[in-house]
């Protein structure tokens, strides 16, 4: 039997701290609370969770903050919990590290299923044996390692995936739709603005010039494709 996932829920508000919480346990996850970025960065260095949800307007630390301390650790799985409407503060959000948002209000059953969503991209739920390579990069599936030029680079779950599906088929132009479909196993709110994020911020770790990439290019008005 396999252990219960652990999940994080940081968040100022009690009252959705608590409600989040029962729901999840009665889902079979075990659940850590925390009131705030500074409780969360205690809770998550002590326990390891799997997942963090993540609130991102708090007091004494914001999500905000505690993204850009804890992704100087780990690329633990983030999903951002927002009442904001503001595509901007999501785009942040995405750009510090995190892998998903969903907007508050929010249904249980689609947190649940954004959090096995994220949960399989993490465990890499379908495992192969495979690597695949072009010119100075490499990334192994089975590991979920990737390199540069025989370096390491940390790649967030999503950013891996989606890196994955690009090297899988090059040449092959996908939609931002098309790429959030697969990432997300559902469309949700069908940000597309969120494979942007998702691009740039691994054009940043992969590419020796970001803004001339030599792997990931942009087809405009289309998508994105792995050059080869």
């Amino acid at each position: 039997m396999s252990m219960p996932k652990t999940i994080l829920v940081v968040d100022d508000k009690a009252n959705i701290r608590n409600l989040v919480r029962e729901y999840l346990e009665a889902e079979g996850f075990r659940v850590l609370i925390a009131a705030d970025g500074r409780e969360a960065l205690y809770a998550a260095r002590a326990e390891k969770p799997d997942l963090i949800l993540l609130d991102i307007m708090m007091p004494e630390m914001s999500g905000y903050e505690f993204l850009k301390a804890y992704r100087k650790e780990r690329e633990t799985p983030v999903i951002l919990l927002t009442a904001k409407l503001d595509e901007t503060d999501k785009v942040l959000g995405l750009e510090l590290g995190a892998d998903d948002y969903i907007t508050k209000p929010f249904g249980m059953k689609e947190l649940v299923a954004r959090i096995h969503a994220v949960l399989r991209r993490a465990g890499g739920a379908v495992k192969a044996a495979e690597v695949l390579a072009e010119g100075g990069l490499r990334l192994d599936k089975e590991s979920r390692a990737v390199t540069v030029s025989g370096q390491p680079v940390s790649l967030t779950p999503s950013e891996f995936d989606l890196l994955y599906l690009l090297m899988a088929t090059p040449n092959r132009v996908f939609s931002r739709s098309e790429l959030l479909l697969k990432l997300q196993g559902t469309s949700f709110e069908g940000v597309e603005r969120t494979i942007d994020v998702h691009i740039r911020n691994l054009r940043t770790k992969i590419e020796k010039d970001p803004s001339q990439p030599q792997y990931i290019e942009t087809v405009f008005g289309v998508g994105y494709r792995f050059h080869a």
